[in-house]
C-alpha cells in the first residue's frame, strides 16, 4: 500500500493521487474547491480529547503515539473504511493541517495503516 501524508494547504498535485483528510476538523481557511477533497475520513483522528491533552508538544509525542494508536485499535470500522479507499486508490494522499509535520496524527497513522494492511478482498 502506497500512501503520501502532506499538509492540506500545500497545494494539490497530479501525483496525489486520491486526496483523503484525516483530521477530525476542516481545516482553516480552506475552502472544498481548494483542498479537491477525494473523501473526508474525519472518525480516523484523535478524539478532541486526546488532541487537546496533546496541543501538539513534542514532549508528549510518545505519549501521544501510544495513546492515539489504542484509539485506532479501538476503531475497527474508521480503520477499515480508510484502508478501504487506499486499496481502492492505490495513489493516495493523506492530508493534515498540523504545522509540526513530524508530531502530527498523520504520521501516527501512516506507520499504523503500514503495519496493518488492509486485508484482500475475498472474491466469490
Amino acid at each position: 500500500m502506497a500512501f503520501k501524508i502532506k499538509r492540506a494547504n500545500e497545494p494539490a498535485s497530479k501525483a496525489d493521487g486520491a486526496r483523503i483528510l484525516v483530521d477530525r476538523l476542516w481545516p482553516r481557511g480552506q475552502s472544498k474547491e481548494k483542498l479537491q477533497l477525494t473523501a473526508w475520513v474525519k472518525e480516523i483522528a484523535p478524539s478532541s480529547g486526546l488532541r487537546q491533552w496533546f496541543g501538539h508538544d513534542p514532549a508528549k509525542w510518545q505519549e501521544f503515539r501510544k495513546r492515539y494508536r489504542a484509539e485506532l485499535d479501538a476503531n475497527p470500522d474508521a480503520v477499515a473504511e480508510l484502508q478501504g479507499l487506499l486499496r481502492a486508490n492505490p495513489n493516495a494522499t493523506l492530508l493534515f493541517m498540523a504545522h509540526d509535520e513530524q508530531h502530527s496524527n498523520a504520521v501516527v497513522l501512516a506507520e499504523y495503516l503500514r503495519e496493518h494492511p488492509p486485508r484482500p478482498r475475498i472474491r466469490t
